[in-house]
């Protein structure tokens, strides 16, 4: 039993949550919902912030005339207010093969996925928010439905330690159909290695964008994917159906980086256009850190009334 809870109680770093817990993760739009919490509704009511007025029509209360305007105008308006309401959060996490790699064989790129994920998971909880859980492949395999209740951050822990990553991946097709499945519009954080054609992740993005969610690109890699430190002959590992390779490391690391460079800096640009916040995490970053800094700069950049773009 202790083995087993050891088990989905591993991405929670104490280290990292004393340092969040304190930083909203507070989003740009106006989302759906209905119990208080630190995000506005659209739907108007009587209750917290006043927003604007309107023309009385026959039906209305009479209590919420506002009276002032009607000695100045000789008109009857009504005050309308705006209500305070939970942030709706999808966590879409990456399990295809890909994530499996890992320089450290101590921490795979998914491991330290689940750590940013369930970091998160925990500030969003911690806020009285709702948060699910999306994991996908070449599929989407398990589907967690947002809730601020208590035992859901157990539940998304658990889930994500019983994943075996072992198939690749289509996330142009996992987006669009999360688009369609996910109808009130919220917060969607992705978290993934990005393991798929620029146009297929960005046109995907789009369309949940077009959906009117804000969206996160938390975008994993290895150290080692940036950097590419071989020196001798080596094996190179296929992952999601592409085969072992043996090269000459020296021979590949100038077109190596170079594509890499092109893809990253058109990844960024992609997010940029469509206003989707873009950070990129190695696996050799303090967690701390790393999570910290971002929510910050995002906390100062929504208080401004900033638009998304990369980090």
């Amino acid at each position: 039993m202790a083995e087993e809870q050891e088990d989905y109680r591993k991405y929670l770093d104490p280290k990292t949550l004393s340092k969040i817990r304190r930083l909203d993760l507070k989003a740009r739009l106006i989302v759906e919902g209905f119990i208080s919490g630190l995000h506005r509704s659209p739907y108007h009511g009587f209750s917290v912030e006043f927003a604007e007025h309107r023309e009385y029509v026959p039906g209305d209360d009479i209590k919420y005339i506002d009276w002032k305007v009607w000695g100045r105008s000789d008109r009857y308006y009504i005050k309308q207010y705006e209500e305070e309401t939970n942030l709706r959060c999808h966590v879409v996490l990456d399990t295809s093969e890909s994530m499996l790699y890992g320089s450290d064989r101590a921490l795979t790129k998914y491991d330290y996925a689940c750590y940013v994920a369930a970091s998160l998971s925990y500030l969003i909880l911690h806020q009285q928010d709702a948060v699910g859980m999306v994991m996908f492949d070449q599929d989407i395999h398990k589907y967690l439905p947002p809730t601020s209740t208590g035992i859901q951050l157990k539940q998304i822990l658990h889930e994500m330690s019983q994943v075996k990553p072992r198939e690749k991946t289509n996330m142009g097709v996992i987006f669009h159909n999360l688009a369609e499945r996910i109808t009130k519009k919220g917060l969607v954080i992705v978290i993934s290695d990005l393991f798929d054609s620029v146009d297929n992740i960005l046109f995907g993005l789009r369309h949940l964008r077009h959906k009117k969610h804000e969206i996160l690109v938390f975008h994993i890699l290895d150290q080692f994917e940036l950097t590419f430190p071989f020196e001798s002959m080596t094996l190179f590992e296929g992952l999601e159906e592409y085969p072992e390779l043996l090269a000459d490391p020296r021979a590949l690391k100038k077109a190596y980086l170079r594509e890499l460079d092109t893809f990253l800096n058109d990844i960024k640009k992609g997010c940029r256009n469509n206003r989707v916040d873009y950070v990129q995490l190695h696996t050799g970053m303090p967690l701390d850190v790393a999570l910290t800094r971002y929510l910050a700069m995002r906390s100062a950049r929504v208080s401004k009334g900033g638009t998304g773009g990369k980090t």
